[in-house]
């Protein structure tokens, strides 16, 4: 028995010495090759079931990040793997017959089953033992007589299932199947070719791994991998097929399997990735989508970070612990790119009537990771004839073309989003509403929205919202209309109107959000009696015949007004679980009668209200409509309702749709992220051809152009940025070097149209080094 360890220890006798890798994957080697390295007398084991030879997929493309990081940590490994790699620039996107290139992107690959002897070699060199064929012991077996277990056996890991109560798994499959093949030549770009079959679309993603070798993987919508047969054909079948259906893309040669069987791609998040002296590498511990690059890139980032803080850290929990700090939100933040570029190939049919050029740059930002800017900078040929197909006069960013809704013709794509100040008394805007939205106004967007403005009393949030229920209220609002036509003129002002339903009688939000008041509540009305939270806040009156009509008539009353004080623009709130909301929605809509049940049942009221409204607006004026496009929660509105909803309130007349996202339940749980909420516009707009606004997390200059360019939207809201900076699209111009018509500076602040100089933070280059 070993006697009790000195108090202050050394740290190095705290770190694994012995060390077992359950999978013998390019994550497991790296990081069996990286800790001996590192310390020579460790005794290192990895296991692997299959043989040296045996891998599945073909080539493995790598980042010069990656690769950088690679170089530091073991010279060897990268000069080998240098030796290598094929190298090319372009991207080539082949879209009804016509190929569109972009270049200057980068890309390095090998051949998987080299990548492998190479970190074969490598190991064996260190004294890492390597033990093929030979299933490893259980991972608690494991862990009992060794330091430290290294679970790098998978997206199927057999070690993240055994202790799934405590990595807490979360697996996700997805719409499309894929089978991952090669071709007997070198492609010189990478390749995305699109086939438009009777039984649906198919894409090809290709890319070189070898001189005289070409990954070629094939991906389609699971109901036309049924209706095109392949489910009844064996694995040569499906080989023969693919080569046909892409026989252009492939120069009609074959291509080859490799064990090679149809799947379909599952995300793999876990909430914990270390248990015990046990912790998770590569797919064991996270998947991302092959569309945007390797898992293999991951797994191996996650075995130099693994290394890294093995060595650095005193303890191995607390080793544990920062390899996940470190590299969670890196994975995370790979996911989220991941997510959208597998949505966007999901939805790819969507995108296909598209201009060719607009077409390849979607495709290009597909995962909002490529954006605009940095397109330009690899490409600026490529980048600036879609520009002018878009079209962007001559030097003028997307965001800054103007873009017409009926008669009101906005100067360019930017809106300060709807925001509820909280600041109002009785309903009365006052002198803070003023400042907030004259200031946002002087600072260029086009268009800029007040917040939520409620038809009644009884419909506002908090006791601090505003109103348009009143002639007083209606004068001060005419206050603020008249100061941004007349002082900052050609920016629009749009007013949204709205009633709070079951989220009403709240606190502001600064002193408890949703927060029923302490005294002075008022009742509530909605769709159906359920609150908001049950036993938290109160529970809704269940609106009847008189009950509907009465609101009916509050939002007609307050749209009249709306129309005095001279809006430019009048958007109907059917979003975030206030009471249009709340009839949309089946979560919150549990009514038997004709406004409730089918979605077009859920629609009949708000589509009521929206005709009352349109009928009083003046028919030069546009209206739109704000909607929660999914509830992030199960039961919820889907993605595929909020195209039926979008396409009902464009058949009455809505000439655009706002699409937001949630906050209709308590229990959601958003997908948070930048630009979280802009694939669910873009899914309205290109299947229903109807304007959008998008909206959420959009926080630079570079994502509205992006979205713009690529035609995911029409417009951009942005809330939280124009709190930060007033003058946002002004400076966004300024950084562009943009001063044309799209974003006129107001003549008194002409003088500050140029970011002010700093102070010096160069200092003269030393002209002599003495030694």
């Amino acid at each position: 028995m070993p006697g009790p360890r000195d108090s202050t220890p050394d740290p190095a006798a705290e770190r694994p010495l012995r060390i077992a890798v359950i999978g013998g994957g390019p994550g497991g080697l790296y990081a069996a090759a990286l800790l001996k390295r590192l310390r020579p007398e460790r005794e290192i084991t990895v296991w692997e079931r299959n043989a040296p030879d045996t891998t599945f997929g073909f080539g493995v493309v790598l980042s010069d990040e990656t690769l950088g990081g690679i170089e530091h940590a073991d010279p060897v490994v990268y000069e080998a793997l240098k030796a290598e790699f094929v190298r090319w620039d372009d991207i080539d996107i082949v879209h009804r017959g016509r190929t569109l290139t972009s270049g200057g992107h980068g890309f390095a690959a090998l051949g998987r089953r080299r990548l492998l002897e190479i970190l074969h070699q490598r190991c064996r060199a260190l004294g890492v033992q390597l033990r093929f064929r030979t299933e490893a012991p259980p991972a608690a077996e494991l862990a009992a007589d060794h330091d430290l277990v290294i679970a790098a056996d998978g997206v199927h890991s057999v070690t993240r299932e055994a202790h799934a109560q405590h990595f807490a798994p979360r697996i996700t499959g997805h719409r499309c199947r894929y089978i991952w093949l090669a071709a007997d030549f070198a492609f010189d770009s990478f390749r995305f070719e699109i086939a438009e079959t009777e039984h649906g679309v198919m894409q090809l993603h290709g890319y070189p791994f070898a001189a005289d070798s070409s990954t070629v993987i094939v991906e389609m919508r699971e109901e036309v991998w049924r209706a095109a047969g392949f489910d009844e054909l064996d694995e040569q079948g499906s080989v023969d097929r693919c080569a046909k259906i892409f026989a252009d893309a492939l120069g009609n040669r074959p291509l080859r399997s490799n064990n090679s069987s149809w799947t379909v791609f599952r995300t793999v998040v876990n909430a914990h990735w270390s248990y015990g002296n046990t912790v998770l590498l590569g797919d064991a511990a996270h998947t991302a989508h092959f569309s945007i690059g390797s898992g293999t890139k991951l797994a191996v980032e996650d075995a130099l970070a693994l290394a890294a803080c093995v060595e650095e850290q005193p303890t191995l929990p607390a080793a544990l612990a920062a390899y996940e700090l470190e590299r969670r939100p890196v994975v995370e933040s790979t996911q989220r790119a991941a997510a959208a570029s597998l949505r966007w190939f999901e939805e790819l049919a969507l995108y296909l009537d598209q201009p060719p050029r607009q077409f390849a740059f979607n495709l290009l930002t597909r995962s909002r990771r490529v954006t605009h800017d940095n397109l330009r900078l690899r490409d600026p040929g490529f980048t600036g004839v879609v520009e002018r197909d878009f079209p962007c006069p001559s030097d003028t960013p997307p965001m800054f073309t103007p873009f017409r809704l009926r008669g009101l013709e906005l100067r360019n794509r930017v809106v300060v989003s709807p925001m509820d100040m909280y600041s109002a008394v009785d309903g009365l805007p006052g002198d803070f509403h003023l400042v907030h939205l004259g200031a946002r106004a002087l600072g260029g967007a086009g268009l800029v929205m007040t917040e939520m403005v409620c038809v009644s009393a009884e419909g506002r949030i908090t006791p601090g919202c505003t109103g348009l229920y009143t002639p007083e209220q209606a004068a001060a609002w005419r206050r603020v209309t008249d100061f941004v036509h007349r002082q900052a003129p050609g920016t629009a002002i749009g007013v949204q109107l709205g009633h709070s339903g079951r989220k009403g009688s709240t606190k502001l939000m600064w002193e408890g959000i949703d927060e029923p008041l302490d005294d002075g509540n008022w009742p509530l009305a909605a769709a159906s009696p359920l609150p908001y939270r049950p036993g938290v806040n109160q529970v809704p009156h269940a609106l009847d015949r008189a009950g509907l009509t009465d609101i009916r008539e509050q939002f007609a009353a307050a749209a009249w007004r709306a129309a005095r004080c001279d809006f430019d623009l009048l958007e109907l709130h059917c979003a975030h679980g206030y009471l249009l909301s709340g009839f949309l929605s089946p979560l919150t809509n549990q009514r038997t009668d004709v406004y409730g049940g089918s979605l077009a049942n859920r629609l009949r009221f708000p589509l009521e209200v929206f005709d009352v409204l349109r009928g009083i607006w003046p028919a030069e004026r546009p209206m739109t409509v704000r909607i929660s496009a999914t509830d992030w929660a199960p039961g919820g509105t889907t993605a595929e309702e909020s195209v039926e909803i979008a396409r009902a309130f464009a058949a009455h007349g809505a000439d655009a749709i706002d699409v937001s996202t949630g906050q209709v339940v308590a229990d959601e749980r958003p997908e948070f992220g930048r630009s979280y909420q802009t694939p669910y516009a873009d899914r309205i707009r290109n299947t229903l051809g109807v304007p959008v606004i998008a909206v959420g997390a959009i926080s630079s200059w570079d994502d509205v152009n992006s979205l713009l360019l690529a035609g995911r939207a029409d417009l951009c809201a942005l809330a939280r940025p124009h709190l930060y900076d007033p003058h946002w699209t002004l400076h966004a111009a300024a950084e562009q070097g943009y001063s044309g018509p799209g974003a006129p500076w107001p003549a008194p602040y002409r003088a500050g149209s140029r970011r002010p100089p700093t102070g010096r933070t160069d200092a003269p280059r030393p002209r002599l080094t003495l030694t």
